[in-house]
Order: structure tokens, then C-alpha cells, then sequence
């Protein structure tokens, strides 16, 4: 994930408005393509199954641990509804202020693997496994301890502002996806062995946390991880046309860092700019002037 070789250090102008476009896109493509609900829950229970044939349905213990476990399940909700909108925002901003020419590519990943995300809410709308008939076995622990936050039983949203969200936006989690994007920048740019645990663990909390409140499959966790990859993967075509782009549309002088006092013009050997003087015409002013002053002390 090399920067491009002429990258220029980022500018906190241009950035903070192209990452609020993004995330506004994000965030209102998020809600204009809600799948109808039949659709969304054959989704759900068609995941539930394929894990059940396989054994992989982690979903039902760590859902019955948290809500019989309030001192695991308050916690873990506090996480799921405010930690990617905290630590997420926090590492963009520590290698934009302490890593400048790995930032634009960190950027650009992150923001790749999100706009496909968006794709996947578009065409596979799934039903969480807490919006699950109730014969599938799963609680809602986000209603279960809602009276300890600020949200209801509609996911992360406060209280009244349910209707804001797609609830159907299960798959891929993107939870996932951006905790792994942070332990991937923490491992490579923390440089301390604090970061690396830290790196590690916060990806890995966030998977348990988001099956055990009930709020993603386990396919949902490995589709955001599998999302990111595949961002990966984009972003740097991606980045490279951006700067051709920029390079073509950015004039020569901006580009160095200098201006250009000739402008373009080029003279030959021996050929002289209109008006120059040459090394000649001072010698000849000079004694011109020494002859002057001698005269002037004589009279």
C-alpha cells in the first residue's frame, strides 16, 4: 500500500469535506435502498441455515451469554453502537497527523471498501439475526438493555430516530470491516507493542460483539473482512488514476513547488534577452566613470 510517488502531503481542507461526502453518501444510500422485509428475512434465515450445515453458527451461544450476562452484554452494546464512530475517525486522523504519506492510500482503502459495502446492502438485504422470528432463538439485547443507553430496540439509533436506519444492512457488517482497517493501520504504523495487542484485539472484539448481540452472522463478519480485501485491492488502481488525474489537471509550477520565471522561453548560445547588458558594456561604463571623476578633481 505504497503512496503514489509524487503524492503531496494532504491538506486537512480538501480532506474533511471529501470524507463527510463520502460517509453522507454512504449513510443516505444506506437508507434510500431498504430491502422489503420478506425479502431481508428469507436472507437471514438462508445464512442461518448454511451456517447450521456446516456447524458455524457461533451466533446462538454468544447471543445466550450476553443476555444471560448483563455485566458482558451492557458493555458490549455501549461498543456496538458508539466504537466504529469513535476509534474509526481517530486512526484517520493520527496518520493524517503522524503518518502523511501513508494517509491518502489508508484513505482511500477505507473509503473503497465502504462505497462497496453500500453495493452489498443494495442487492443482498438481510435480516439481523435479532429481527429473526422469535422461534430462531435470538434476543434482541440492544432493546433487552436499551433503559442502560441512549438507543432503543431499532439497532444503535437513538431512542425515536429508528426510522433513520436500515435495519436491514446486515451483510456485510462493515462493524467488521473498519475495526479490521484500524488493526491493520495500528499493526503497521503503531510501532509499539501495546499498538500491535491493541491491533488484534479490537477486530476481534468487535466480531464477538457483533454476533453476540445479535445484530450480524458470522458470514456477515467474514463477508466485511472479505469487503476490505477486495477494497484493498481497488483503491490502488484507484489511486493511481486519481493522481494522473490530479498530475494532468495541476499546473507545472504548483506541481515542483516553484515558479517558472522563464515562462517557457529558451535562448541559444551567444543570443541575448533584448536590453541585457554583457560583460563588455559594464567594463566600458566603468572607465567611462573613472575617466569622469579624474577629470572632476582636476578642475
Amino acid at each position: 500500500m505504497q503512496p503514489p510517488q509524487h503524492a503531496t502531503r494532504p491538506r486537512w481542507w480538501t480532506e474533511l469535506p471529501l470524507i463527510a461526502l463520502v460517509y453522507a453518501v454512504y449513510s443516505l444510500g444506506r437508507l434510500i435502498v431498504r430491502g422489503d422485509e420478506a425479502r431481508a428475512v428469507e436472507h437471514g434465515l438462508s445464512i442461518l441455515r448454511l451456517e447450521k450445515a456446516f456447524h458455524l453458527n457461533a451466533e446462538h451461544p454468544l447471543n445466550r451469554l450476553f443476555t444471560h450476562t448483563p455485566a458482558l452484554g451492557i458493555p458490549a452494546d455501549f461498543v456496538y453502537a458508539s466504537l466504529h464512530y469513535l476509534i474509526t475517525p481517530a486512526v484517520l486522523i493520527w496518520l493524517f497527523r503522524r503518518r502523511p504519506t501513508q494517509y491518502r492510500a489508508a484513505r482511500g482503502w477505507l473509503m473503497t471498501s465502504t462505497l462497496l459495502g453500500l453495493i452489498g446492502f443494495t442487492f443482498l438485504p438481510t435480516c439481523p439475526p435479532r429481527l429473526l422470528p422469535a422461534v430462531q432463538g435470538f434476543t434482541d439485547t440492544m432493546a433487552q438493555y436499551g433503559s442502560y443507553g441512549w438507543w432503543g430496540g431499532e439497532a444503535s439509533a437513538p431512542r425515536g430516530l429508528g426510522g433513520m436506519t436500515n435495519q436491514f444492512a446486515a451483510m456485510p457488517s462493515l462493524h467488521v470491516g473498519w475495526a479490521l482497517w484500524c488493526g491493520v493501520m495500528l499493526w503497521r504504523f503503531g510501532g509499539s507493542r501495546l499498538t500491535r495487542i491493541v491491533a488484534v484485539a479490537y477486530p476481534l472484539t468487535i466480531t464477538f460483539v457483533v454476533m453476540g448481540t445479535a445484530n450480524h452472522y458470522l458470514l456477515d463478519a467474514v463477508a466485511g473482512a472479505a469487503v476490505m480485501g477486495l477494497g484493498l485491492l481497488l483503491s490502488r488502481p484507484l489511486l493511481r488514476f486519481a493522481e494522473r488525474v490530479r498530475t494532468r489537471f495541476t499546473p507545472a509550477s504548483r506541481a515542483t513547488g516553484a515558479p517558472i520565471v522563464s515562462a517557457g522561453c529558451e535562448t541559444s548560445a551567444g543570443e541575448r534577452i533584448p536590453g541585457q547588458r554583457t560583460s563588455s558594456d559594464t567594463r566600458s561604463d566603468t572607465r567611462a566613470e573613472a575617466r569622469d571623476s579624474t577629470a572632476s578633481t582636476a578642475r
